[in-house]
């Protein structure tokens, strides 16, 4: 059967709700959902639990939910230079857990794959550790942590085929592969859906089996957050 919605609100349709928890792909501004978090907006589901390494930039992303005041927590790892994520914060209006980026991204690899929890030394000794166990292996301390799963992961990929087989392009590959297996349910827009049989088995980042519902993007600016560019040599 074909996992194929007619656009980005049919996608949404019936997996929204009040104080749910969401996965939102993306690192920077590479590999965000562009189209799946304006329809969250339009909806006006609050009190939302967002995951996501960082929230987006002045007027993209998830910067979008939080301008709507429907977030009322963020599980991330760089707050960056968003003014609004940071305000909102500092105000006590935004609840944040800050982790480490590698802790995040095992987090998430840890709830797709059904590891509730597993220890590591990057934060031990910080404010990251505090009110975790600690446990010494082989004279180490390693604080524990534990999985991050999500009622909806949105997620952003390059190529899919009707089964929800899914390929992602280069960095924008980021946290989407392993939020899509970490979501109870998992809506991915792509730039392209392709014919079944197209993709090379070994070639496919991300199985369908992890995928619920695929749409084709309707919004793909792909905007550079900070644009850098070296000096022209004089000849």
């Amino acid at each position: 059967m074909s996992k194929i919605f007619e656009s980005p609100a049919a996608a949404l349709e019936g997996v929204l709700f009040d104080g749910m928890t969401i996965m939102s792909g993306g690192f920077g501004l590479s590999g965000n959902p562009e189209s799946l978090i304006p329809e969250i907006r339009k909806a006006g589901v609050k009190d939302l639990t967002v995951i996501s390494n960082n929230a987006g930039a002045d007027g993209f992303g998830l910067w979008m939910l939080l301008e709507s005041r429907q977030v009322k927590k963020m599980i991330s790892s760089y707050v960056g230079e968003n003014k609004l994520f940071e305000s909102q914060y500092l105000s006590g209006e935004l609840e944040l857990e800050l982790n480490p980026q590698g802790t995040l991204a095992e987090r998430i690899r840890a709830g797709g794959a059904g590891i509730p929890a597993f220890y590591t030394k990057t934060g031990v000794g910080t404010v990251v550790a505090e009110g975790k166990p600690v446990e010494s292996f082989e004279g180490e301390d390693y604080v524990r942590e534990t999985w991050l799963r999500s009622d909806l992961s949105i997620v952003k990929a390059w190529r899919a085929d009707p089964e929800g087989n899914l390929m992602f392009r280069k960095t924008a590959r980021n946290f989407n592969p392993n939020m899509a297996t970490a979501g109870k349910v998992t809506v991915v827009e792509v730039e392209e859906i392709v014919p079944e049989g197209t993709f090379d088995p070994d070639a496919i980042h991300t199985p369908g089996i992890f995928v619920d519902r695929v749409v084709l993007s309707t919004i793909n600016e792909k905007r550079i957050e900070k644009k850098t560019v070296r000096e022209r040599e004089t000849a």
